[in-house]
């Protein structure tokens, strides 16, 4: 059991699974950092679902170094600390390529990997430090991606930088256990949100969703129970894992 009233920062809450976060953490007590990089009407609508008090709006742009440092420094300001960092926020903008333009499929390829990849390892850096300056046994969860694993050939350097995060999350969890703080990942597979609506549409719906033995796409709210469950002290002994949510869509050894 946790107990309540920790910080918790979730990067990338302006809608979607990271407001799914946002609003259980803050119903199970915890107060909660909104963060969001240019849809703040979006975090202001996350922010006034949250049960409770002592939540506070983050704004920073994560693909710059110095926007990563401000997030995770207004995130510790406003919370008073941050016990429980989500890394929710990422881009998936498609680049197949063998028809994107190569100017263009580098700058997707650069904004993939410093948002999806080298924010999150900035993040932690900033906010793991202070966690052992105050004796705290936080907790680190990176949010992955089936993509990581059975590839994306249209979307190739979100499916890289997802496994990179998945290793990031790995190294973290043995140079910070010694200090109490477990770092774990979730792998989900398709997720319903307002976002990708307009894919599960149709005969590309019907094929995404066919995908899954169980003939459906996951929740938002599967998908944040299973990061708070890694975020709780009785998840201790999962720092390191990576744990697969994708309803059997896919399978690896």
């Amino acid at each position: 059991m946790t107990a309540a009233g920790r910080g918790v920062l979730v990067t990338g809450a302006s809608g979607g699974l990271g407001r799914a976060l946002a609003v259980a953490f803050a119903a199970q007590g915890d107060r909660v950092a909104v963060h969001y990089g240019s849809r703040e009407e979006g975090a202001r609508e996350t922010l006034g679902l949250l049960a409770g008090d002592g939540h506070t709006l983050v704004g920073g742009d994560l693909s710059d170094p110095a926007g990563a440092a401000r997030v995770a420094d207004l995130a510790d300001e406003g919370l008073g600390g941050v016990d429980v960092l989500v890394n929710n926020a990422a881009v998936n903008d498609a680049h197949p390529p063998l028809s994107t333009p190569y100017e263009e499929f580098a700058a997707r390829w650069q904004r993939h990997v410093a948002v999806n990849l080298t924010a999150p390892a900035l993040l932690a850096h900033r906010i793991a430090g202070r966690m052992v300056e105050r004796g705290v046994r936080g907790r680190v969860v990176n949010v992955g991606s089936r993509g990581a694993f059975r590839g994306e050939p249209d979307y190739p350097a979100y499916g890289a930088s997802k496994a990179g995060l998945h290793a990031l999350g790995q190294s973290l969890a043995v140079a910070l256990g010694p200090h109490g703080i477990a770092v774990a990942s979730v792998a989900p597979g398709f997720i319903a949100t307002d976002r990708v609506a307009h894919r599960l549409a149709g005969a590309e719906g019907a094929a995404i969703r066919a995908q899954s033995p169980f003939g459906r796409v996951a929740t938002v709210e599967e998908v944040a129970a299973a990061v708070l469950w890694l975020a709780s002290d009785g998840a201790e002994w999962a720092s390191g894992a990576v744990l697969d949510l994708n309803g059997a869509s896919y399978l690896r050894t």
